[in-house]
C-alpha cells in the first residue's frame, strides 16, 4: 500500500501471527481495544502480511465505505469462514448482481404488515417457554432465550410449531451450534486445516453429519411446500412465489442457503441479546425501575405496535447491542479498485474490516462507553455510521427490523410477568461464541415472583 498517511500497525513473525489468532479467538474484545490504543481508529493489522488487512472505526471513514457504490467493494471473498455453515448461495456470500437480485426477493417477509403479523407467535412462544418457570428456582438465561428465538424463527420460516420435524430440526440446529459454539471448537471454523471428516469420531465429521441431516429436512419442507395446495404466510412461501425482474424464481440450493441464513443469523444473535438486556436491566436497578414504569403504562390490551414504540425499551435495546454487539465487526470489503479514504490510499485486494465495537467505545461517540446508559439514545440520535449493530451500507442486515421488534416483545412479555433476579453477583464477561461474542454460558436468573399471569401489553 502507497499511503498519504502511514498506517501503523504491528509487524509479527508467522509464530506471532498464529498466537495473535489464537488470542483473537479466545478473547477479541481485549485484543481489539489494545490495538486501538496503540494505533489508533485505522490501523492495519500487520504490516508483514499481504493482502493488507485494515480495521476501521471512525465514522467518517465508515461514512465513506458504506457510502460507497456497490462496486466499489467485493464482500463475497472475504467471507468465506461462514461457506461451511450457510452454503455458497447465501445472501451473505454473494456479491454484484447475484447479491441485490437474492435481497430483493428476501426483504418482503422483513418488513410492514408482514412484520406485525410475527407479533401474535412471539407472545405465544415466549409465554410457553416461560411459563416453564417456577419460583425461587434458577435457570440457565442462554438456554431459556435461545428456545424462544429458535421456536420463533422455526416458526417465522418454516410455519412449523409442534411435529417431529420441529423437533427433529429444534434438535440438530441447537447441536450443530453448540458444536463450534465455544472458543475451542470456534476454531474449527476459522481454521480450514482441521476441516476434515474422518467420521462421527471427529469434530469436524460431527458437523457434516448434522449440516447433512439438517439439509435432508429442509429439503423435504422445500419440496413438501412446492407440491401443498393450501395457504401458507411463512417466510418460506413467500419465497416460493417470489419472482425476480426476469421472472425467475430461487432454486432448491439458494432457498435451502437463504433458509439456513436466516436460522442461524435470526437465532443465536437474538438469544445473545435478550440474555444481556436481562442481565443488565437486573443489574442495574435505576434501569429495571424505569423500564417496568414504562411498561406499566401500557393498557391491558395494548397491540404489540404499541410495545415497538415504548422509548425507554428501545433505549435499552439500542444500549445492550451498543455496548456488547453480538457481530463485533462488520462484513469484511475487499478493494476492487484503488480507493482514497480519509487521507488513505488503499490499493485492490486490501482488506477493510469496520470495527462495529469500537466505533460504539469511542469516547467522543459514547461518554464512558463502558458504563450502561440507555439514556444515550434518548439524549441524541446517531448516524449510521456511529451506531452499528447490524452492519452497514448495502451489505446492513435485512433481518434488524425482525430482531428489533422481537427483542422488545419478548423483554416486554417477560418483565410484566416476572420479577427476576442474578443468580450470583459474579460479573458476566462476553465470550466467543462461534462466529460471535455472547454472554457467558454461566448466567443464571431465579424467579423471584410472579407480577402477571399473563403479560398486560400483549393480550
Amino acid at each position: 500500500m502507497d499511503n498519504q498517511k502511514i498506517l501503523d500497525g504491528p509487524s509479527p513473525s508467522f509464530i506471532q501471527r498464529r498466537i495473535n489468532m489464537l488470542r483473537w479467538i479466545f478473547n477479541p474484545l481485549a485484543i481489539l481495544e489494545k490495538r486501538y490504543q496503540q494505533y489508533g481508529d485505522v490501523y492495519v493489522v500487520a504490516k508483514n502480511v499481504t493482502p493488507p488487512v485494515v480495521y476501521i472505526s471512525n465514522p467518517e471513514a465508515l461514512q465513506q465505505i458504506f457510502s460507497a457504490p456497490a462496486e466499489t467493494f467485493d464482500s463475497s471473498g472475504a467471507n468465506n469462514v461462514l461457506l461451511p455453515l450457510l452454503g455458497d448461495r447465501s445472501l451473505i456470500l454473494l456479491d454484484g448482481a447475484a447479491h441485490q437480485r437474492q435481497r430483493k426477493l428476501l426483504m418482503p417477509p422483513f418488513h410492514g404488515d408482514r412484520l406485525k403479523a410475527y407479533g401474535e407467535t412471539i407472545r405465544q412462544i415466549t409465554q410457553q417457554v416461560i411459563g416453564q418457570w417456577e419460583v425461587g428456582k434458577s435457570f440457565n438465561v442462554r438456554a431459556a432465550m435461545q428456545e424462544i428465538s429458535l421456536r420463533v424463527i422455526l416458526s417465522a420460516v418454516f410455519g412449523l410449531h409442534q411435529g417431529d420435524r420441529f423437533e427433529k430440526l429444534r434438535k440438530l440446529l441447537t447441536r450443530l451450534l453448540d458444536g463450534v459454539g465455544s472458543p475451542v471448537s470456534s476454531m474449527l471454523l476459522f481454521f480450514p486445516s482441521l476441516q476434515k471428516d474422518w467420521g462421527m469420531w471427529s469434530p469436524w465429521g460431527r458437523f457434516v453429519k448434522l449440516r447433512s441431516q439438517i439439509d435432508g429436512i429442509i429439503y423435504a419442507q422445500i419440496q413438501e411446500r412446492r407440491e401443498s395446495n393450501s395457504p401458507h404466510d411463512d417466510i418460506l412461501s413467500l419465497l416460493l412465489d417470489a419472482r425476480d425482474e426476469d421472472g425467475q424464481p430461487m432454486t432448491d440450493k439458494e432457498l435451502r442457503d437463504e433458509l439456513v441464513t436466516l436460522l442461524f443469523a435470526g437465532h443465536e444473535t437474538t438469544a445473545s441479546a435478550l440474555s444481556w438486556a436481562l442481565y443488565w436491566i437486573d443489574n442495574l436497578p435505576e434501569v429495571r425501575e424505569k423500564l417496568l414504569q414504562e411498561l406499566d403504562t401500557l393498557p391491558p390490551n395494548a397491540d404489540p405496535s404499541a410495545v415497538i414504540k415504548l422509548l425507554y425499551l428501545n433505549a435499552v435495546c439500542c444500549e445492550t447491542l451498543r455496548i456488547y454487539p453480538i457481530a463485533i465487526n462488520t462484513f469484511p470489503r475487499i478493494v476492487k479498485s484503488p480507493i482514497d479514504i480519509m487521507g488513505y490510499h488503499f490499493e485492490t485486494g486490501t482488506l477493510l474490516l469496520p470495527s462495529v465495537y469500537l466505533t460504539h467505545h469511542r469516547e467522543d461517540l459514547y461518554p464512558e462507553p463502558k458504563r450502561f446508559k440507555p439514556e444515550r439514545f434518548l439524549e441524541r440520535q446517531f448516524s449510521p455510521y456511529e451506531y452499528l449493530p447490524f452492519g452497514g451500507g448495502n451489505r446492513r442486515c435485512i433481518g434488524l427490523a425482525f430482531a428489533q421488534f422481537e427483542m422488545k416483545l419478548v423483554l416486554a412479555t417477560i418483565l410484566t410477568q416476572y420479577d427476576l433476579q442474578l443468580a450470583n453477583q459474579t460479573p458476566i464477561k462476553p465470550t466467543r461464541r462461534g462466529l460471535t461474542v455472547a454472554p457467558s454460558a454461566n448466567l443464571r436468573m431465579v424467579v423471584k415472583q410472579v407480577r402477571s399471569q399473563e403479560s398486560p401489553a400483549l393480550v
